[in-house]
């Protein structure tokens, strides 16, 4: 329980260093670029704090509790991967949004690959195989994601600067990162198997 304890308290520690650069970046009025508007301040209020806050701590757990489990270091960089994409999505998405800006409601069918990941993790009971699925599944869902603002809901699809091929090109960064771990996950039942 003591070394569970010291590695969640490791986590918060992490993630309060974290949180600091974008602190110090306010409170120094650091100007970072945006590819939508050019040169921005750091604009976050507390709620975004919190929340950034909430997810890095959610995957911190979350990786404590399942990928710790297995004695695999194929399993754990494998789950680990996963939740890296998870969590870039999220943070990407929420604070500048993929198709067009933050507040284009189109990024809301993202959602989807979050549950993706979700109930196929937990039908799956985090197995190697299961989670395999459950990747390739995610990278899937992120694919669809452009294709069905493009063809199906064109008026909500403003692309913003990056435009329809850069929209696409960051897709299928998340798609290669969901692949990946999938292939890993594959590799990690194979071992588990033998």
């Amino acid at each position: 329980m003591k070394k569970i304890i010291k590695r969640l308290i490791i986590w918060a520690v992490a993630i309060i260093l974290i949180l600091l650069i974008p602190f110090l970046a306010m409170l120094f009025n650091i100007k970072f670029y945006d590819p939508g508007s050019g040169f921005e301040e750091m604009n976050w209020d507390l709620f975004d704090f919190v929340i950034i806050g909430v997810a890095l701590f959610s995957v911190g757990l979350a990786y404590e509790f399942i990928a710790r489990r297995s004695q695999k270091t194929v399993y754990r960089v494998a789950f680990a991967l996963g939740l890296f994409g998870a969590l870039l999505l999220f943070w990407i998405n929420g604070a500048i949004g993929i198709i067009g800006n933050e507040d284009n409601s189109a990024n809301l069918m993202y959602g989807a690959v979050f549950m993706v990941g979700l109930v196929g993790s937990l039908l799956s009971r985090f197995r190697p195989r299961g989670m395999s699925y459950t990747l390739f599944a995610a990278a899937i869902a992120q694919l669809l994601v452009p294709i069905f603002a493009l063809l199906v809901w064109p008026a909500k699809a403003t692309w913003g600067e990056p435009g329809v091929i850069g929209v696409f090109i960051i897709n299928f960064v998340f798609v290669a990162l969901f692949v990946i771990s999938a292939l890993l996950f594959q590799l990690a039942s194979k071992d588990e198997s033998r």
